[in-house]
């Protein structure tokens, strides 16, 4: 693969994000779930402002209903077993659907911390940024995996966005760090060794975040990230419409929603079918 080329992709890529965050005042919106794995959605949100996308493999297994799922959890258990051609059909589709400027950041089988071996060959990076995609949206709890990931995918012209999490999470979705000092310490190793976007889980160990507020542990944790590094920072993780506010103060530069927008999305549904069979 042609190093300057991909190295342009990469430049081109991390643009879009900071282009993002400027035009939304220094903080912006990585809209997933139900948005990032239906192209119709993903039209529907970039129509009105949305620079950047998820789809995810987790999220994809829901959609399709893989072996009975019809939650996130039940999903996260099988989310390995989505085929990464899979990955690459939504991210294909999307693309066509939503033109070149948005950026689009992939979750593939393999990318997370999976349940059960899920290699990823040279050809996988390859066919991923073929489809479109800018990065890769990763949940790695080892570091030493987190680094192979990243050579592979700056090989292929991919951007790489990678999370801190608690110890004590639900699932495993990132590098563990328990104190704010461990958070800055581990965001600090991660931008060493290239990741292009650091996240932190925020909705995972504590229930969610309090309406209207955030949990003083999340926002230490929050603050830890965001005074470590210089690369764009993400939070993700029980962020609704109450208290996406409270984040303002943080100085994320990026709010990652999902389930958020699945419920209202699923809700309005509900009441337009209701209106029709009354």
């Amino acid at each position: 693969m042609y190093t300057g080329d991909m190295e342009r992709k990469r430049k081109i890529a991390i643009q879009k994000v900071w282009n993002a965050i400027k035009e939304h005042n220094g903080q912006t919106l990585l809209s997933t779930g139900i948005t990032g794995d239906d192209a119709r959605l993903a039209k529907a949100v970039t129509d009105v402002g949305v620079k950047m996308l998820e789809p995810n493999h987790p999220a994809v297994a829901l959609a399709r209903g893989h072996k009975g799922v019809d939650n996130m959890d039940g999903a996260e258990h099988v989310r390995h077993e989505v085929e990464l051609s899979e990955m690459a059909k939504v991210v294909k589709g999307t693309r066509a659907v939503i033109g070149e400027e948005p950026f689009i950041t992939v979750g593939i089988p393999g990318g997370f911390t999976e349940t059960k071996p899920v290699p990823l060959d040279d050809e996988d990076f390859y066919n991923i940024s073929l489809a479109g995609a800018d990065g890769l949206h990763t949940h790695k709890c080892d570091i030493r995996d987190l680094e192979k990931i990243v050579q592979k995918a700056h090989h292929y012209g991919l951007l790489v966005d990678a999370y801190i999490a608690h110890p004590d999470d639900k699932h495993p979705f990132g590098l563990p760090a328990k104190t704010p000092e461990e958070v800055a310490s581990t965001a600090k190793r991660m931008e060493e060794v290239g990741v292009d976007m650091i996240g932190l889980m925020t909705g995972m160990s504590y229930g969610g975040v309090a309406a209207g507020e955030i949990h003083d542990d999340i926002k230490e944790r929050l603050q830890a990230l965001v005074s470590a590094v210089s690369v764009p920072t993400l939070a993700e993780g029980g962020i609704n419409l109450k208290n996406f506010k409270a984040f303002k103060k943080t100085g994320v530069d990026i709010l990652v929603v999902g389930t958020s927008i699945d419920h209202m999305v699923e809700k309005a549904a509900q009441d337009v079918v209701t209106e029709f069979l009354k």
